[in-house]
């Protein structure tokens, strides 16, 4: 690591993932827990093969929300090609019914699932999962998730190169299923907001009411105070 004459980031994110050196890394992350439309992301990764040549590559990669979306794209080529990986989406309809932590965690562990089996298969570890450690970004464990260990980090996307990596891939995935939607229904203007709570968005939800892919439950509070407000 030290011959590398890359930016130090990059080294520090990809250090943190070899300190666990009897283990190999996956890193997971999500995108949309915030957002009031649209699917909860997930992706997973890890890096079965790192040469200095591909993290050279990867020299801009950080947090997801901390770099630019030209990027962002630039980066999701590098790491889709590069690196055993998995992007799951959990739907409105199972996030009204599990809440939005519980369905971020199963997107996360639906990805982590298939990437260790796969990554198990390319290293002749079939089976063989304890070799591996899961790095989730944030402050939570994966749910009913005992294939092989798993760790928590906070600010997991600005630590680890895998979750980093995770994080590039969920929020393109996640930006480009949003553009997707916003064709069908323009009016919400969700190629920019993302389904965010902006000013514009809510505007366009008094004006138009709700579609099949918002999340009632995260305007309850707003339908609260406009039903208060009409009361005078």
């Amino acid at each position: 690591m030290a011959e590398l004459t890359t930016d130090s980031h990059i080294i520090k994110l990809f250090a943190y993932d070899v300190f666990y050196k009897n283990h190999m890394i996956i890193g997971t992350d999500e995108a949309g827990r915030g957002p009031a439309a649209g699917g909860v992301f997930a992706s997973a990764v890890c890096f079965h093969k790192r040469s200095k040549e591909l993290i050279e590559k990867l020299s801009i990669l950080n947090d997801s929300k901390q770099i630019s979306k030209k990027k962002r794209e630039i980066l999701y080529d590098i790491i889709l090609e590069n690196t055993i990986n998995k992007t799951v989406c959990v739907g409105v309809e199972e996030i009204e019914e599990i809440n939005i932590l519980n369905a971020s965690l199963k997107a996360m562990k639906l990805a982590v699932e298939d990437v260790l089996k796969r990554a198990a298969l390319a290293e002749a570890l079939e089976g063989n999962y304890q070799k591996f450690l899961v790095l989730v970004d944030g402050n939570k464990r994966i749910k009913d998730f005992d294939m092989c260990s798993q760790k928590w980090v906070v600010k997991g996307d600005a630590t680890s190169a895998s979750i980093a990596a995770a994080s590039i891939l969920a929020k393109v995935t996640r930006d480009r299923y949003m553009e997707e939607l916003d064709a069908e229904f323009p009016q919400y203007g969700w190629a920019k907001n993302a389904g965010y709570l902006t000013k514009e968005h809510i505007a366009a939800i008094d004006k138009y009411g709700l579609c099949k892919y918002h999340r009632p439950s995260f305007l309850r509070k707003h339908f609260e105070k406009q039903e208060q407000l009409n009361l005078f």
